[in-house]
């Protein structure tokens, strides 16, 4: 097909150019609401997490979790998301757990650190080995998150047309959630008092009866 040719989209309706658009491209208005997430090979076993580190700027929050378990201890995923995005997810994890205290009682709390010496972002991120893989990290405009009776698990995805997949699935523990949540709620409140807030939430699922 010659270079300056382009396909109509699927119907054969030829959609509108909008004014000083370049010939040969146009714009087209779609709707995708997917309903189930594609698990890639790479991101199905997920890791296993014991901690977080949140670092933001005004249009986007950056979430490192972290393995202390093995030597070094490494960063295992680095999620991209938006202010909404960060909102709905203290959102929904608080509701998670709410639910699972409900079902089983509330986590046993996990000893406090010490409180003499808190490590600065520059030792956090001297003493846990980031992945050259890991440097820019994943986007991800929604997510998914269950429980068992030991465990939490989050997928984060990416909502892209044609096929949402997963770009990051990550384990913890359900003594690690009270803190986790903790964590994201104070840099999400930090977040609005420095850029502005409160963010429009996306409209959630409706729930399905119990």
């Amino acid at each position: 097909m010659p270079d300056d040719q382009h396909p109509s989209p699927p119907g054969g309706d030829e959609p509108a150019r909008p004014s000083g658009s370049e010939e040969g491209t146009y714009t087209q208005k779609f709707s995708h609401s997917p309903v189930s997430a594609r698990v890639p090979e790479r991101v199905g076993k997920g890791s296993f997490c014991t901690g977080i580190v949140v670092q933001d700027g005004p249009n986007e929050f950056v979430l490192d979790l972290l393995q202390a378990l093995g030597r070094p201890p490494q960063i295992v995923g680095r999620i991209v998301i938006s202010p909404p995005t960060m909102g709905s997810l203290v959102n929904s994890l608080r509701e998670n757990l709410n639910i699972y205290s409900r079902s089983f009682g509330p986590p046993a709390p996990l000893p406090k650190p010490p409180s003499n010496h808190r490590p600065s972002i520059q030792e956090l991120y001297e003493n846990f080995k980031l992945p050259e893989e890991l440097l820019s990290g994943v986007y991800a405009n929604s997510f998914l998150i269950a429980h068992g009776p030991a465990e939490f698990v989050v997928d984060f995805i990416t909502g892209f047309y044609p096929t949402a997949a997963v770009a990051c699935r990550a384990y913890l523990s359900a003594q690690q959630i009270p803190r986790v949540l903790d964590t994201l709620a104070s840099s999400f409140q930090q977040h609005q008092q420095r850029f502005g807030g409160p963010f429009p939430q996306p409209p959630q699922p409706p729930q399905q009866p119990g």
